[in-house]
């Protein structure tokens, strides 16, 4: 009994993991045989949960909404207080753990009661937060975006740029990705034919699935520093490369990562590398590190520090002479 218990857990949660999923896929992820998936599945219907099933090589079973809740022996209260409070943390993500708030968002919304999905859209709207540097993103935009993750469907959506400039984009989505300050969707455009990185608040429709696809090679092993690297320097004209004659703990502990990325240049300096639109920007972000530093690459922004430090020289003019104390007045004589 117990065995067959932690089966049935097991199962509801991998139909809580993703939208659909074949029999033989079930079987496979359980170690057992899609004769007992098919019996776990009956029971689970007995349990109350709505599980659909589609036949045909490209069937399968869905759990559907309206479910009871997953046992966590949750109340109604309960329940509406761990939607609201993901959906809150969905939308102001806490550094570390925003991601995973969104997918237990989704998980939880697919099986919310019926009856208390008037009183949780009632909460949501009637909560707001105090402002802050995070750009603000809709939970629904991030959970339709995660749901697709899981499913490996596509998704199309509008899109603005920075420069306004607004484009109906058709992806493969594979990543969302949390910088504490933005979130970021890694995928493969399809019209364009490249990956690219998305900023999850310039989405200006809510993303709408399509067809399902087969996952590409990712274009690289770590996404998040992936998306690291587009944001601070891949669409800029100037890569900056500099060192910092400081440890990297200490270079780190002054230098926001939301711009730059650090590497340790040995046990005393550390390699700091931006991508910049113009020179005049880094001159003056990296001199007010209060941070002495040896610039790199590239050679356009040495001769720019050389040019601005020129100026500089001659806006503050020549050195005050010194001032002439009492004790150094030659006596006259009387």
């Amino acid at each position: 009994m117990i065995q067959t218990s932690a089966r049935l857990l097991q199962l509801l949660s991998l139909l809580q993991m993703r939208r659909e999923w074949t029999g033989p896929a079930l079987a496979d992820r359980m170690g057992v045989t899609e004769r007992t998936v098919r019996r776990d599945i009956h029971k689970l219907r007995h349990l109350g949960y709505p599980i659909h099933a589609s036949p045909g090589i490209a069937g399968g079973y869905q759990l559907g909404a309206g479910a009871q809740l997953p046992p966590l022996l949750l109340d109604d209260n309960e329940a509406l207080a761990v939607a609201l409070g993901l959906n809150s943390v969905a939308a102001g993500p806490v550094a570390g753990i925003g991601e995973a708030s969104v997918r237990a968002l989704a998980k939880v919304e697919q099986v919310l009661p019926s009856r208390l999905r008037p009183r949780f859209a009632m909460l949501k709207a009637a909560v707001t937060t105090l402002p802050s540097n995070a750009a603000s993103v809709d939970p629904q935009q991030l959970t339709v975006v995660s749901a697709a993750i899981s499913d490996r469907r596509q998704i199309s959506f509008e899109y603005v740029k920075s420069d306004g400039e607004a484009s109906r984009r058709l992806v493969e989505p594979y990543r969302l990705v949390d910088t504490g300050r933005r979130w970021y969707l890694v995928a493969y455009d399809l019209d364009r034919e490249d990956w690219r990185t998305f900023r999850a608040d310039r989405l200006a429709s809510l993303p709408s699935e399509r067809r399902k696809f087969t996952p590409r090679p990712l274009p690289a092993e770590d996404l998040a520093a992936y998306v690291q690297q587009s944001i601070t320097r891949s669409p800029y004209r100037y890569d900056v490369v500099v060192r910092l004659r400081a440890p990297l703990a200490e270079a780190a502990a002054v230098v926001s990562s939301q711009y730059v990325t650090l590497t340790a240049d040995g046990p005393a300096a550390t390699l700091l590398r931006s991508g910049w639109d113009n020179l005049a920007a880094p001159a003056a972000y990296l001199a007010a590190l209060d941070l002495d530093f040896d610039i790199l690459e590239p050679e356009e922004f040495r001769s720019f520090a050389r040019h601005l430090s020129h100026r500089l020289n001659a806006a503050a003019g020549p050195p005050a002479s010194p001032a002439t104390g009492p004790a150094d007045v030659e006596p006259q004589p009387q």
